[in-house]
């Protein structure tokens, strides 16, 4: 491991923990502690608890905040209700994606926007450069002033709810709330298809509301069941299933495009709405043994951006993206998987369901 790796506050839980350390986007961050398997079905099963803090923050305020988001953001930022939630992509001229996020609006001209760790150098770059025509926004890195846990399942909000000081905030919004003595936002989103909510705290923090949660029950997960949930619940991954290369139209995210609100790259998008896309992202599962990976290629056009084994559905499950013609759901594919030709199958998203 080189030295120049950074490491988040909960670094000695995790090696205490006896998990797996890899690099990822430039955080030494654990990948799994007992086994993906088991971490992932705690967490459908019951809760785990997830170190996120390599996530990055970009905070906004002022009376300009609001009219800058709106032109940075896919989305209606006017929309998000004192406290709320909402997911948005972010984009350039030409519609290519340059990351998605979540903002939170923790005040009346405060907004909090969460971005992925790969890509918040960029993000906050981005963020800053077009601040320059909103004197009266602010923007600052908040990176470094929080640290990030992620609690889910179906017992995560009992075992959160235990140690705060006040109600949980809802589904697709966010409070600050004293949890064991912390100060903390409490928010109700999640990248797992569960229940469950992400904590933001200061990093001297973090060990102890992590320790409290674990005594709880909370089972420690790792960035491998992190990204089998996301999976088996068709929620995208940036540099996966979201690049430059491609808009939000073909990845199936015109839902948090509001081209009217003329936020940076709304004309392109508006175009490829109108047209039509050449290709679409759809999700698969295989049919029989075999795994596809990213990087796969379809016969007849495609590629695969995502895929692993399902520990809910016990099968080679995915997404690739695939021309708009073999996009319908009961379309049969073939995946080159390491020079044997693996049959498919177009499936509804997501391919699992609560209780499925």
């Amino acid at each position: 491991m080189t030295t120049d790796l950074r490491r988040t506050p909960l670094f000695d839980r995790h090696v205490a923990a006896g998990a797996k350390i890899v690099d990822f986007a430039g955080w030494e961050m654990p990948v799994q502690y007992e086994g993906v398997r088991l971490e992932h079905m705690a967490v459908r099963q019951s809760c785990g608890i997830f170190d996120v803090s390599h996530m990055g923050e970009i905070e906004t305020s002022g009376p300009g905040a609001l009219e800058l988001l709106q032109r940075l953001l896919s989305n209606d930022v006017s929309e998000i209700p004192l406290g709320g939630a909402q997911y948005s992509v972010l984009c350039r001229e030409d519609g290519g994606v340059l990351d998605d996020l979540f903002t939170y609006r923790l005040d009346i001209d405060r907004f909090l926007t969460v971005t992925n760790a790969s890509n918040h150098a960029r993000d906050l770059a981005w963020f800053q450069q077009h601040a320059r025509d909103f004197p009266e926004a602010e923007v600052s890195d908040g990176i470094d002033r929080w640290a990030m846990l992620a609690v889910q399942g179906p017992l995560a909000r009992e075992f959160v709810q235990a140690i705060s000081d006040a109600p949980l905030p809802a589904r697709m919004s966010a409070a600050t709330r004293r949890l064991g003595g912390a100060e903390t936002i409490v928010c109700g989103t999640g990248y797992t298809g569960e229940d469950g909510v992400e904590l933001l705290c200061s990093a001297q923090d973090a060990p102890g509301l992590w320790d409290e949660i674990v005594r709880r029950g909370a089972v420690p997960a790792g960035l491998g069941a992190r990204d089998t949930l996301r999976l088996e619940v068709c929620f995208h991954l940036y540099g996966n299933d979201l690049s430059l290369e491609r808009g939000p139209i073909e990845a199936g995210l015109g839902w948090c495009c509001k081209e009217d609100t003329r936020f940076i790259g709304a004309e392109a998008v508006r175009a490829v709405r109108s047209a039509g896309p050449a290709e679409r992202l759809v999700a698969f599962e295989i049919d029989g043994p075999g795994i596809a990976r990213q990087g796969n290629p379809i016969s007849g056009g495609g590629v695969v951006t995502s895929g692993t084994l399902s520990p809910c559905l016990d099968a080679g499950i995915g997404m690739a993206y695939v021309p708009s013609a073999q996009a319908a759901v009961g379309t049969r594919l073939k995946i080159d998987v390491r020079g044997k030709m693996r049959p498919a199958v177009v499936k509804d998203k997501p391919l699992y369901r609560k209780g499925s």
